[in-house]
């Protein structure tokens, strides 16, 4: 039999089935009950990121050590909403790059049914938000070239995110790049159907789709570490 310990760069049957299991039973009684399924499923889960990490540092710099750093609790906070279950009936995290240098950040999800790699910007600090609209403004062309780059659409097609209903203060609702300056998040999704998770290829398929990203973090990097002449306000370490 074949345990998630003896697997380290895939993710096995048993981690979907538990989870499968989860959604029909989530309940502390239940979970206790099947707590070593659990414990097989997140280091199913938490091995195979740790073989996506070391992919991934051949091509980019990032803050998250390990796949058990990366892995969000199971646990859903339930203090303030009585009725939510528990348990999510996933396992996921996310993945840093090494900041305040590197911008962007890589998100993953594994999920019967609904599997998923996403990465961007989710809540964009005020400043920087404010740097992207400018820039949006100003460098519009370059920010249509990115977003039509074959292996970004090809992997993500077309960017997602919240945004207000109206024009930004100072920006015209006419504004050829409206579409754009409304956006109050920058995200990219890509979704995986469960024979893909189960596949031997798949740490390479999502090491694929973050490599597609780059070019638009990037951008996003030399943009948020410049003011808007284009001089550097990162600190210099003495």
């Amino acid at each position: 039999m074949t345990t998630a310990t003896q697997v380290t760069s895939r993710i096995i049957p048993a981690t979907l089935d538990f989870l499968k299991d989860l959604d029909r039973h989530n309940d502390r009684d239940w979970f206790l009950k099947h707590k070593d399924r659990y414990q097989a499923a997140q280091t199913n889960v938490a091995n195979f990121i740790d073989a996506l990490l070391e992919r991934m540092r051949k091509h980019d710099k990032l803050s998250t050590d390990t796949g058990k750093e990366a892995m969000y609790r199971i646990y859903n906070d339930t203090r303030f909403h009585k009725d939510k279950p528990p348990y999510k009936t996933w396992l996921g995290g996310s993945i840093g790059r090494v900041k305040p240098a590197l911008r962007g950040g890589y998100n993953f999800r594994i999920k019967p049914g609904g599997s998923f790699v996403a990465c961007g910007f989710f809540a964009p600090e005020p400043a920087d938000l404010k740097r992207i609209r400018v820039d949006i403004d100003q460098d519009l062309e370059t920010w249509r070239k990115l977003l039509k780059g074959k292996k970004l659409r090809d992997t993500f097609g077309e960017i997602i995110g919240d945004g207000v209903k109206t024009a930004p203060k100072g920006y015209s609702k006419d504004h050829p790049g409206i579409d754009l300056l409304r956006r109050n998040q920058f995200l990219f999704r890509h979704a995986f159907t469960d024979r893909e998770v189960l596949a031997a290829d798949f740490v390479g398929q999502i090491d694929a789709a973050y490599r597609n990203i780059r070019p638009f973090f990037d951008h996003m990097s030399e943009l948020l570490t410049t003011d808007e002449n284009g001089v550097s306000v990162l600190r210099v370490k003495n």
